[in-house]
């Protein structure tokens, strides 16, 4: 699962992938920025952690390079220096991944989209006032 997740209104872009090679890194930042472009969010730096895809991946600064977003990492083992992202995998979890008894795999992430964008436009989160993230786009 990779996760985007934007640092002012918490709007979160998610996608179910087979691995996080490099070329996958680098094509979820593509698609992850133009999401975010047409909720007229800029992406202007990423924050991750520090897997080699990401340090040395050449796929992935090419895409950073491009799309004109720089790079910044987490410190090394406090992963609690992305705390919005780690919160938000928290809840996919507990909310999404294991809130029932899926028969498949592919029966959960056919679900994604649907809790996505409750989560994004309807689930209320206490850091934004009670409100859900499209707020903050819209006020």
């Amino acid at each position: 699962v990779h996760v985007a997740i934007d640092d002012h209104s918490r709007l979160a872009y998610v996608e179910v992938l087979p691995d996080e090679r490099v070329d996958t890194c680098a094509g979820f930042l593509t698609r992850a920025t133009a999401w975010l472009a047409g909720h007229q969010i800029t992406v202007e730096r990423v924050l991750t952690d520090n897997a080699m895809s990401y340090r040395r991946g050449r796929a992935w600064i090419a895409a950073c390079t491009e799309l004109g977003i720089g790079r910044r990492f987490i410190r090394p083992g406090r992963p609690w220096t992305n705390g919005k992202a780690e919160r938000f995998n928290r809840t996919l979890r507990t909310e999404w991944a294991y809130a029932t008894g899926w028969t498949s795999n592919n029966q959960r992430t056919a679900a994604l989209d649907a809790w996505l964008q409750h989560y994004n436009t309807a689930r209320s989160h206490s850091a934004l006032g009670g409100h859900p993230p499209i707020s903050r786009l819209t006020a």
